[in-house]
């Protein structure tokens, strides 16, 4: 028997792999990529190990996926299935061909509102699979986290399970048959086959005769699997050998479910639905501690469950530390809560049902809940895996001792006893999990950095703490590369060798995911971040909670993967440029893959100038969505800048970076003459030279700068009399230059709530052209005038307002990177407020009415991730207006659009969420978007005049209307030549 070398220490020889590739092609498969980048991408998944495949292949179909294993058995490669890669084991990674089932074999091919049952390809979506079943009133049962980019196959792969398997089992009890395909290439149907054992009508094909084998082991071993396999509910380590006993049916399809693609390769899968819950309520019990609350699990596991969860304090302290006191509904006293969620026919009896069991659940505290409330506490337990990602004392904390599960009745003490060997080993975790099935998740603070053998400590001594409770190593994620060499501790040697012979008989050149489960390879073999390099010297931003270096940034990706989903429902941003080319080099997690190559040096091995990391990072918009969205804080938009910053150190440039990241200095020239610049730029032949020489999209209009600018205009305003409080206006460059009707309907909002508006003496600008173009040695230059001509405002106490959300994101976040050790950057990032924020603060200001207003908001990215648009949704509902926001970017993000070869993303970023719901609102709704970019993208786009929040608000003073309140809008060059020679602004005193 072949056995394959597990242990990755260098890249995959490029000779074999451009061999194996190309018989790839010549087999019939239309994705093959060996590409390094590629490979990059797809040299780990949410675990913490790095495994360099071979080759990469998106297969199309079934008759793809048997092409590969045919090559796989050829030319002896291993084979690794792998669907969105959110394996926190290290399960969907391997030395060979992984084939990602994700891109295409997503369909779901039938469903049957009868039988109850949908028949789907390995890479389809679980929450696609909801969608489905949804209008049915059916719904697939187990639901992991990770449910808006899990896929079926990956859920098979691993049994999962998630918060609600509690009701309706794991994903092996609810699989009623799948088409799978050994290494040997045999294809056959895997069912049930009831009391009577596997079917003898096959036994003459190579299917018969394996499955005669396997029957031939069972019945020899029946004593042992009886006594060691299937022990209690959560016990997904090993293989569920329980399932081929002949009192439990004889099912296959259950078996191979959870054996992570070690034995057979699944095509399709015919899986059961089940009937959703007509009501539901949501009970939430605080205790002392989680030990406490695990204690009284087994007295309500009587009440009518769907869920019954544990989340500990101090993951919700992280949340409330990263988003502010508003994003964490209130909850009941404790330091330790169970989430409880109860069904019924009715909603009055689904929240009897919750009453009942907080009187029986002998809390400090309880709480019922329904709808959006118990929605956002669901989305925290949901963000559990990233918001755990560090440790309370700031340290990143990992997978790998992630989901172990023990008997319901035994959580209490065990978790006890677990938190004083954390303390034994000197680390720390937020535990979470399961409780109402004994399954606890723990990311802890191992030290890979400087003692990576620590992890092996401990999870050895961790591994016997389960065992003496009697449980398993995973209780859901399944064993992979963490849990593997621990199967010893839970199963007899006697065992051991009976799930060696199950691989062996499935597959004998050990070809699929080898040392996964048997044979498997060391728990802190391949482990990627000890391989990582340090990046700590003459970096731009300070990174000051990665202790100042680059390599631990980006490895704050732990791989979970919420960046391929598609969260702009719920209001999230976060990845746009993956939402439009559902491409894993797109997503945030795929950029961070390839940095953390860059961090390793093998790989990628030309450091900043390395084309794999401008490949990955072209298409992100540095919209800063991740920094907020991603549960583990990646701030891509920032190591874009870095990477850009360090790769034209001392270099020539792109045009681009000096015609846009140079724009307020151009705009500052354009001020002298700007009708000269407009009618310059608005002919056609000079345009297309511009656009040409600056790295512009052709399909671009160049912007067109105002007749005269904000300041100039405010220059020669006339205040009312009898303003005391003082309040600074930063007149940003947008604002200044394209946009000034937007701060004279500013002053006029601020002026009516009784302010007396002052400009700063001085240009200051943000930097920010200079920051998302990695100019940041200019970007620190213009923050420190910044700094200079604020300080006055600062030393004074004033507050500062900021009109476009972009440059006020750079004041109140990048510069506190950026200058560090500017003791004015944290006071300006305190004094600086949005026009919302300020306004919702003044004691007695009433807000203009706008009822009979519908809107469309497009809330700014940065807002978003650095500010948050609360202030602004409580402004707007308050005032009586009828305001959707819609999640998303815009897809221009300043000079991401503009740029040759981002039009096409740009476009489609914006048709994910904003263009659709701005035709659904029709011609009559009013659509808010505060950032100059939004706005051009929708003019440019969609035809469409957007308002900012001022305009709005101003339109609406009282004696005011839109068409005579708010100045004129800078013109496109799409409007004639005659609406140009009118001044632009008319006065608003």
């Amino acid at each position: 028997m072949t056995t394959v070398d597990t242990t990755t220490t260098a890249n995959p020889a490029e000779g074999q792999a451009d061999d194996v590739a190309r018989a790839l092609r010549q087999a019939g498969i239309s994705e093959v990529d060996n590409s390094s980048r590629r490979l990059a991408e797809y040299s780990t998944d949410a675990s913490n190990y790095r495994v360099v495949p071979q080759v990469v292949v998106f297969p199309r179909d079934a008759d793809e996926v048997e092409a590969a294993v045919r090559v796989s058995l050829g030319y002896g490669v291993p084979l690794t299935a792998r669907g969105a890669g959110t394996s926190i084991a290290g399960n969907a990674i391997g030395t060979g061909i992984v084939l990602d089932y994700s891109r295409h074999m997503n369909r779901i091919i039938s469903l049957d509102p009868e039988a109850e049952t949908a028949v789907v390809e390995p890479g389809v979506i679980l929450d696609s699979l909801q969608a489905a079943a949804r209008p049915h009133g059916l719904r697939f049962g187990p639901d992991p986290s990770t449910h808006a980019r899990c896929t079926m196959g990956g859920m098979i792969g691993n049994n999962a399970c998630g918060s609600r398997a509690l009701a309706y089992g794991r994903t092996a009890d609810n699989v009623v048959s799948m088409d799978v395909i050994t290494s040997a290439g045999t294809q056959f149907t895997a069912a049930r086959y009831g009391r009577d054992g596997l079917p003898s009508q096959t036994s003459g094909s190579s299917a018969g005769a394996l499955l005669a084998q396997l029957s031939k082991l069972v019945d020899t071993n029946r004593a042992l699997i009886r006594t060691e396999f299937g022990r209690f509910g959560r016990q997904v380590s090993g293989y569920s050998m329980e399932h081929l006993l002949s009192e439990n049916g004889v099912d296959l399809a259950r078996m191979l479910s959870g054996t992570e693609g070690t034995l057979a390769i699944m095509t399709s899968a015919n899986v059961r639905l089940v009937r959703a819950p007509k009501a539901t309520a949501l009970a939430v019990l605080g205790y002392p501690d989680m030990a406490a609350a695990a204690d009284v699990v087994p007295a309500l596991l009587s009440h009518p469950l769907v869920a019954l969860e544990g989340l500990d304090s101090r993951i919700v302290d992280v949340l409330r530390a990263r988003r502010g006191e508003a994003a964490v509904p209130e909850l009941p006293a404790g330091a330790g809560w169970l989430f409880a969620e109860v069904f019924g026919e009715t909603q009055a009896e689904a929240e009897a049902a919750a009453a009942a069991l907080c009187r029986d659940g002998d809390a400090l505290g309880t709480r019922v809940v329904t709808g959006s409330t118990a929605a956002a506490l669901w989305r925290i337990r949901e963000d559990g895996a990233g918001l755990a990602g560090r440790s309370p004392a700031g340290a990143p904390a990992w997978p790998g001792w992630e989901d172990a599960a023990v008997p319901p009745e035994k959580l209490g003490t065990y978790l006890r006893e677990f938190f004083s060997l954390l303390d034994h080993h000197g680390l720390d975790t937020l535990a979470y999990g399961h409780f109402g099935d004994g399954c606890v998740h723990a990311r802890i603070d191992f030290p890979f950095e400087t003692e990576p053998s620590r992890m092996r400590e401990f999870m050895l001594d961790a591994a016997d703490l389960v065992s003496r409770h009697g449980g398993s190593m995973s209780g859901e994620h399944g064993d992979g590369r963490a849990r593997g060499e621990l199967l010893t501790k839970m199963y007899s040697p006697e065992a051991i060798a009976l799930q060696a012979a199950v691989k062996d008989l499935f597959d004998p050149a050990d070809l699929f995911n080898p040392g996964i489960i048997v044979r498997p390879a060391p728990l802190d073999a391949d482990l990627r971040v000890p391989a990582a390099h340090r990046l700590r010297t003459n970096l731009a931003f300070s990174y000051p909670h990665d202790k100042g270096d680059f390599s631990t940034a980006v490895h704050r990706c732990v791989g979970v993967g919420k960046c391929r989903a598609d969260t702009t429902g719920s209001g999230g941003v976060m990845c746009p440029s993956y939402l439009a080319t559902q491409d894993e080099k797109d997503s945030t997690r795929g950029r961070a893959r390839v940095l953390q190559e860059m961090a390793n040096g093998t790989l990628v091995s030309d450091g900043w100038k390395s084309p794999e990391v401008h490949d990955a990072l072209d298409l992100c918009l540095s919209c800063k969505g991740c920094s907020a969205d991603c549960p583990a804080g990646v701030d891509m938009a920032t190591y874009k800048a870095e990477a850009l910053h360090q790769k034209y150190k001392g270099r020539l440039r792109p045009a681009n970076h000096y015609l846009l990241g140079w724009l307020p200095r151009w705009a500052d020239l354009a001020s002298h003459a700007p009708r000269v610049v407009n009618a310059l730029t608005g002919l056609a032949p000079v345009a297309a030279i511009a656009k040409r020489a600056g790295g512009i999209d052709h399909r671009r209009e160049l912007p067109r700068f105002a007749p005269k600018t904000f300041r100039q205009w405010f220059s020669r305003h006339k205040a009312p009399a009898g303003r005391r409080q003082r309040v600074v206006l930063w007149a940003d460059t947008f604002t200044d230059h394209f946009s000034p009707a937007v701060g004279q309907a500013a002053v006029a909002v601020l002026e009516d709530a009784g302010l007396r508006v002052e400009l700063p003496v001085g240009n200051a600008c943000c930097g920010l052209t200079w920051i998302s173009t990695g100019q940041l040695d200019g970007a620190k230059k213009q923050l420190r005038n910044t700094l200079d001509v604020l300080e006055e405002a600062l030393d004074e106490g004033l507050t500062i307002v900021g009109l476009e959300p972009s440059c006020t994101a750079a004041l109140r976040s990048d510069i506190l990177e950026l200058l560090p050790e500017d003791p004015r950057a944290p006071r300006l990032a305190a004094s600086l407020k949005t026009l919302a924020e300020l306004l919702t603060s003044l004691p007695d200001w009433e807000a203009p009415t706008l009822e009979g207003v519908s809107a469309v908001a497009q809330p700014h990215c940065h807002q978003h991730a650095v500010m948050g648009w609360q202030a602004d949704a409580d402004l707007l509902a308050g005032a009586g207006a009828s305001v959707k926001s819609v999640g998303g970017c815009c897809g221009l993000a300043g000079n991401f659009g503009v740029e040759k070869g981002h039009y096409e993303v740009s476009v489609a970023v914006a048709e994910n969420a904003l263009l659709p719901a701005v035709r659904e609102a029709g011609d009559d709704a009013v659509v808010l978007a505060d950032g100059f970019s939004c706005r051009t993208q929708l003019e440019q786009l969609a035809d469409k005049q957007g308002l900012h929040l001022a305009e709005l608000l101003a339109a609406h003073l009282p004696g005011r209307s839109l068409s005579t309140a708010v100045p004129t809008p800078t013109p496109t060059p799409a409007q004639t030549a005659a609406t140009e020679a009118t001044p632009v602004e008319k006065p608003v005193e």
